[in-house]
């Protein structure tokens, strides 16, 4: 059987991991044979291949990124996308497909499955952890420890000049890294896009740390949004292919109203690409192993329209329809817990 293996959205720490073991256990195991889509749908769509054997898979364990490339092509949105992703699958007779990504990426193959009969296992990535089918998606771990250091470090200078310091996480629908972040390394205020924050309330949090002579830390998701405004962007025309628009920007705002309206000097970091660049965490590397090793025994069972999922410890296979039909957002209870070491 050849099987094409491609990686879409955002790079993701464990990605490489994913394409290692899909390969290791396909070739030595079953005797496939592989190629890799180059920079995520829009290889298919362009016909860009490169060819996939064990030897092209040594070494990159513990490389970030994707040897493949990525993109957020959307094949629905380019002229005749789905019947040029038709004709490269038979121009490169490949049986069937695996398609690495989070929602976007695996709703494209979860409809060219479902409409047009194309044979594809999906295999979670997002550092957001917000699909909803999985309880962790790999990449999500080496980023909350990514901002956790940045946390710990940044409570030393933010008291050396009693100043407020506001880091901005990703976080576009679901506050997953700012919540896991913020709580390991102790940060004052957490915002999260699933909760409207009330500045009134934010500037009591950092005034009531103020007044315990300890310089506030505020963690914020970039989509998260005040009670009485909307998301902040950077290009409100900009958008990908899937309509999203470009964020980043609300920590800045935040760090000017806390400082107009308490009188302290605030600052903002912005940790950006850094949380989903570099080397994988062990557990993101054991997980997108684990997911590999799974996405190609689905493959030889022919349980095509299926993602592999993480339930508890066992890797589990949901259908692709259901793994991308809602987002895992931060849940109130959760939030709550937080809110103890507020202020």
């Amino acid at each position: 059987m050849r099987i094409g293996v491609l990686t879409g959205g955002g790079d993701c720490p464990g990605l490489n991991a994913v394409i290692r073991a899909v390969v290791r256990k396909g070739v030595q195991d079953h005797g496939h044979d592989f190629i890799g889509f180059k920079d995520g749908w829009r290889g298919p769509l362009h016909g860009a291949v490169v060819q996939l054997g064990i030897p092209a898979v040594r070494g990159i364990l513990p490389r970030g990124g994707t040897v493949l490339g990525s993109s957020r092509t959307n094949p629905f949105k380019e002229p005749d996308g789905v019947r040029r992703i038709l004709d490269s699958l038979a121009k490169y007779e490949v049986d069937a497909l695996i398609a690495i990504g989070g929602e976007d990426t695996l709703g494209v193959a979860s409809r060219l499955h479902e409409e047009h009969g194309i044979r594809c296992v999906g295999v979670p990535k997002t550092i957001d952890n917000d699909l909803s089918a999985t309880d962790y998606t790999f990449g999500f771990d080496t980023a909350v420890n990514i901002a956790t250091e940045a946390i710990d470090r940044l409570h030393t200078t933010a008291e050396s000049h009693m100043r407020v310091l506001v880091v901005e996480v990703m976080g576009r629908h679901a506050g997953w890294i700012a919540l896991h972040s913020g709580l390991a390394g102790g940060a004052n205020v957490i915002l999260v896009p699933e909760r409207r924050f009330d500045l009134d309330e934010v500037c009591g949090w950092v005034t009531s740390r103020f007044r315990a002579s300890y310089a506030p830390i505020v963690v914020v998701a970039e989509g998260a949004m005040p009670k009485d405004g909307d998301l902040v962007l950077k290009d409100a025309a900009a958008q990908d292919s899937f309509g999203h628009v470009r964020l980043s920007g609300v920590g800045e705002w935040l760090a000017k109203e806390i400082e107009r309206r308490t009188g302290k000097e605030a600052r903002t970091i912005v940790l950006g690409h850094v949380q989903r660049g570099g080397t994988p965490s062990a557990f993101d590397r054991w997980l997108a192993t684990r997911f590999g090793l799974h996405a190609i025994a689905a493959v030889d069972d022919g349980d095509f329209g299926t993602m592999v999922a993480l339930q508890g410890t066992d890797i589990v296979r949901v259908p692709l329809a259901e793994a991308t039909a809602q987002l895992k957002t931060v849940p109130a209870a959760l939030y709550e817990e937080a809110k103890v070491f507020f202020g």
